[in-house]
């Protein structure tokens, strides 16, 4: 039974990371918010490299994925017991609550200082804002990232149809947030308040530090309103600002050597 989980969660993830990666792609292709400074052609195998082996890294170094954990301590008699009290519909929208919530703390944590913000330049030091950018990650962040979510699943059991449908829309998500394009104003101003969109999510890549603290959120806007970091607007309030790290902004940034090495040289300030 595990296994055949495992099988179907494989399947529906790569299934929704292609469809969302080549959806966002043709869009981004019809109605570009820039230029990319960088061919695409180049960023998606670098960056893709890049995917697979934080992919690796992960399944060696946590063993289980999020779906299998659950499958697994729903088995055993450990963890809490509340969620299995609740109405289905209930315990899928606490499920999609609680591992978004996650990730916006643990990306909140990455921009504090030291090592933790050196795994995060990673992705901050892409020279473009683009598709590929959500797949950006070295793999020592991938690993903290997905053992945050496994813990919560673990230690909440959270049900596995649940958490399957939490990491296909955290996938679909981040191809979306990270899109070099834009919503028509009045679409963007209807989703804002309920989605994180491309728009909102740029500004968090701007080069200016003060922006890089502000919208964490993955899918839902909601935490970043209430602990105190959404922005409408980046700090300057320009509407066209460049992406990403000072002084990293170079062609060296996107060979893969230099995505491995970057948490080990000196930092940059944030």
């Amino acid at each position: 039974m595990i296994a055949n989980w495992g099988q179907v969660e494989s399947y529906a993830y790569w299934s929704t990371f292609t469809v969302a990666f080549l959806g966002v792609s043709v869009w981004e292709s019809v109605r570009p918010r820039g230029t990319l400074s960088v061919p695409a052609a180049r960023r998606w195998r670098n960056h893709g490299l890049l995917l697979v082996l934080a992919s690796l890294c992960s399944m060696v170094v946590l063993r289980s994925t999020p779906v299998l954990a659950a499958m697994a301590v729903q088995r055993g008699p450990y963890g809490l017991t509340w969620l299995e009290h609740v109405p289905l519909f209930a315990s899928f929208a606490v499920t999609l609550l609680l591992l978004d919530f996650v990730k916006y703390a643990v990306h909140r944590l990455l921009h504090s200082a030291g090592f933790l913000w050196r795994l995060h330049q990673v992705h901050h030091s892409d020279p473009d804002f683009e598709v590929s950018t959500g797949l950006r990650a070295h793999p020592i962040e991938t690993v903290l990232t997905q053992g945050s979510a496994l813990l919560l699943i673990l230690v909440l059991r959270l049900p596995p149809a649940a958490v399957l449908a939490a990491e296909l829309m955290s996938c679909a998500q981040s191809c979306f947030q990270h899109a070099n394009a834009s919503l028509p104003p009045a679409l963007e101003g209807a989703l804002r308040p309920w989605l994180v969109t491309p728009d909102m999510h740029r500004i968090h890549h701007s080069m200016e530090e003060v922006d890089q603290q502000r919208n964490l959120g993955e899918t839902f806007p909601w935490w970043d309103r209430l602990l105190g970091t959404y922005s409408p607007s980046t700090a300057t309030g320009n509407k066209q600002f460049p992406t990403g790290l000072k002084g990293a902004n170079n062609p060296a940034s996107m060979r893969l050597a230099f995505m491995l090495a970057t948490p080990f040289k000196a930092p940059r300030e944030q």
